[in-house]
């Protein structure tokens, strides 16, 4: 894993610091002898640092990292209560299903190591969001998921008919300079603190369009 430049820490608290992960750095380890969180934690000087939620390879964008195994319990506790906002933004070239509402069913693994959304909800993903045209052929989309499966927002966004820009996977017809997902903003209480993050992507042609900035700019969290 080669990184070019260090990992922009947006927010550090005693017990834990959240970074903006580049693209095409995975979380775990994989193949590498070190992962994202022992590469921070050399970074800024610490022995250790705790994963607490997952962002996928080819995402950017807020991620939380313990700085004791005492807080990542905490942030456990707080995800599985579902006391954590998290809101994406992604883009598509394609008129959605619908413009907003809910996305829900069950996800099931197919042979490719691919996934797909299935009309039954026996253990769903649950995901919320709405979505605005840009400009002609681009659109929007604030995602709000209310769990945390594997390739949940990419795979709901190919059930409305409009796959994430640049994800080849889940129909993104070209291969582009990124994937447009983003993870752009945490809301959550931490020890009777209320915390509320938000960053901009800062890489991706399209991300960077005016339009797309200027209807970021009116997102509401």
């Amino acid at each position: 894993m080669s990184i070019i430049k260090p990992i922009s820490i947006i927010f550090q608290h005693p017990d834990f610091i959240v970074i903006d992960k580049p693209i095409g750095i995975s979380v775990h380890k994989d193949q590498q002898a070190v992962g994202l969180p022992d590469l921070v934690a050399a970074q800024i000087g610490y022995s250790q640092l705790w994963l607490v939620h997952r962002l996928d390879k080819i995402t950017s964008g807020l991620l939380i990292l313990a700085r004791s195994s005492e807080a990542a319990a905490e942030f456990s506790r707080l995800f599985d209560e579902r006391r954590i906002e998290k809101h994406y933004i992604a883009l598509s070239k394609d008129k959605p299903k619908k413009k907003q509402g809910i996305i829900i069913g069950d996800m099931e693994k197919t042979r490719n190591g691919s996934w797909k959304l299935c009309h039954s909800k026996t253990n769903p993903a649950i995901t919320r969001f709405t979505s605005v045209s840009c400009e002609a052929g681009l659109r929007l989309f604030h995602l709000m998921p209310k769990s945390g499966k594997t390739h949940q927002l990419r795979v709901a966004l190919r059930s409305l008919g409009s796959p994430i820009l640049g994800d080849q996977r889940y129909g993104g017809k070209t291969a582009l300079d990124r994937t447009y997902l983003h993870a752009y903003a945490l809301k959550f209480d931490y020890r009777g603190e209320t915390i509320l993050l938000k960053q901009a992507p800062h890489d991706g042609e399209y991300f960077l369009k005016p339009s797309v900035r200027q209807q970021l700019d009116l997102l509401e969290i």
